[in-house]
């Protein structure tokens, strides 16, 4: 089903069980949570899918070492559960979206022996709330094998390290994974459209004013509960219900770089556990190129934050420190910033601490607002939002419990790795295109086979394993309306590389102008609007 069809859904009168405002991780999660339950959905957001946040993380699917280091020195029960809950989460997302998410090995370098027992044990602690769901056991290594799995790494006082198992995956992907399961299980699911206003019946909030982003368009979208799951951007939500309510978010920033596939192996992590001011620093290998993050400053809540070039000069520096050549800023071939939201709960009796985990709140006009939590954790948050919005809104759910722990989504079903011999087999697809198609659309791929068999069959950029056929593909089952949407989010090419970026912006301005009947001015539009993103800020 495309935008046009889920547009119809939202614009007959209809009236819905549950609204969900936002198309990140949390929203998207709760969508399709309630969807499977068998309730009556919208899941509306104002951007792209994941445009905000939820693209720009570290790509890590993980319970958090970092977490679990605080709960042991601080006897913090939080923490712990958090940690907990990370990890089962972690095994579930890895099971559910096997085309998306694969288990990493890191390699965490200890140049000091004192560091030794401490960061293996730690990690060994690790394992151990894995329970049966543990994805790999950790094991010292000796300083030589540290340097063969990791070669780039600085050899001069190397001591040793230890090699754990965390996961990673495709987070932008995911998303727009999560948002067309939902529609899948009966959701109606749209980008591009804004809540600009709420719709009230005696001081309760009975559905939403809506607005399309793209052509301006107004219309009323009646409900019997509404969830707020806009990440950084709750309080403005909770504003725009009741102007005087307390702020419950706080944001830091957080950027990564990218730099080529020389400087991380591409089976192999690394993770520092502690850089000169405290931090943790991660340098990973994705989608042929090596992700190296991340910073954490004070921030202001923008859309688009722009990566400060003293940040990016951190990361640099910092790699420089454990590596055995020399990193440039000229190295360094895209930059994304990201918000990370911190929540505290007004109702708490000890409100001078942000919250780790997330909080669920109910304003007196009853918005239900969840905010806080991680990517590893989308799942279990939006099972906690959709369990409390049944009670809140007296809601009927044919399937009143979660259904979602062992529901692949979209392309996860029949997956099997090794599907790209049959691609290759079948449509003669080059080794690097067809693992690329295999793992980014799992058991979808053959359609967008079908599409490149059709006479989109060329490569969109010489030094990537893109075809033309994945633009057709986000235009008419992805639901990309933007040529941003399909370089940063559907590609994410963007994301790695911003000079091939802008080399593809004309042949996808083509593509989509053939698919969505862009005029030459609209197609202006587009290509000036990628050019300000690519410039300024993802």
């Amino acid at each position: 089903m495309g935008r046009q069809e889920n547009l119809l859904k939202l614009k007959d009168g209809s009236l819905f069980d549950l609204v969900v405002i936002g198309g990140g991780a949390t929203g998207c999660g709760t969508a399709l949570d309630a969807a499977t339950r068998g309730l009556k959905v919208a899941l509306i957001e104002k951007n792209d899918f994941s445009e905000g946040t939820s693209s720009r993380s570290t790509k890590l699917v993980h319970g958090g070492v970092r977490y679990l280091e605080m709960a042991v020195k601080k006897l913090d029960k939080v923490q712990y559960k958090l940690v907990k809950d990370g990890l089962r989460e972690r095994y579930i997302l890895l099971k559910n979206a096997p085309h998306l998410s694969k288990r990493l090995p890191l390699v965490t370098p200890l140049y000091r022996w004192i560091d030794i027992p401490y960061i293996f044990a730690g990690l060994k602690l690790y394992d151990i709330l894995s329970g049966k769901r543990n994805i790999g056991h950790s094991r010292l290594l000796k300083r030589k094998e540290a340097l063969r799995r990791f070669p780039r790494l600085k050899a001069e006082g190397l001591k040793a390290g230890v090699l754990y198992y965390d996961g990673q995956f495709h987070d932008a992907r995911m998303a727009v994974s999560l948002a067309l399961t939902a529609e899948q299980h009966g959701a109606a699911i749209i980008n591009h459209v804004a809540v600009s206003g709420f719709l009230k019946e005696e001081g309760r909030i009975s559905g939403v004013q809506l607005t399309d982003s793209l052509n301006g368009e107004t219309w009323n979208l009646r409900a019997r509960g509404v969830i707020n799951a806009s990440g950084p951007f709750v309080d403005h939500v909770r504003w725009m219900d009741n102007p005087e309510a307390p702020k419950i978010l706080s944001v830091s920033t957080g950027i990564h770089i990218l730099l080529d596939k020389r400087f991380a192996p591409p089976d192999t992590g690394l993770m520092i556990p502690e850089t000169e001011d405290g931090r943790v620093l991660f340098v990973l290998p994705w989608e042929g190129h090596a992700l190296v993050g991340t910073t954490d400053e004070p921030a202001n809540i923008s859309e688009h934050p722009k990566p400060l070039e003293s940040e990016i000069d951190y990361l640099v520096r910092h790699v420089t420190r454990y590596f055995n050549l020399q990193v440039e800023r000229s190295d360094v071939k895209s930059v994304w910033s990201g918000l990370r939201p911190l929540v505290s709960d007004p109702k708490a009796a000890d409100t001078a601490g942000l919250a780790r985990d997330h909080i669920i709140e109910e304003s007196e006009s009853g918005l239900q607002t969840i905010a806080g939590g991680k990517w590893t954790t989308y799942r279990k948050m939006a099972q906690d939002s959709v369990d409390q919005a049944i009670k809140l809104f007296s809601l009927y759910a044919p399937k009143p419990d979660c259904q979602t722990e062992n529901l692949p989504i979209v392309g996860g079903a029949d997956y099997n790795e090794k599907n790209d011999l049959a691609l290759i087999k079948k449509y003669a697809f080059d080794e690097d295109i067809a693992s690329h198609l295999n793992q980014a659309y799992g058991d979808q791929a053959i359609k967008v086979s079908e599409l490149a068999a059709e006479g989109y069959g060329a490569r969109l950029l010489e030094k990537h394993p893109i075809l033309e056929a994945e633009v057709v593909y986000a235009v008419r089952h992805e639901m990309a309306e933007r040529i941003i949407d399909v370089l940063a989010r559907r590609l994410s090419v963007a994301l790695l590389d911003t000079e091939s970026a802008r080399i593809a912006v004309p042949r996808v301005s083509e593509i989509m102008a053939n698919e969505l009947g862009w005029s030459k001015e609209r197609c202006k539009e587009e290509a000036d609007l990628t050019e300000k993103r690519l410039t300024e800020a993802l």
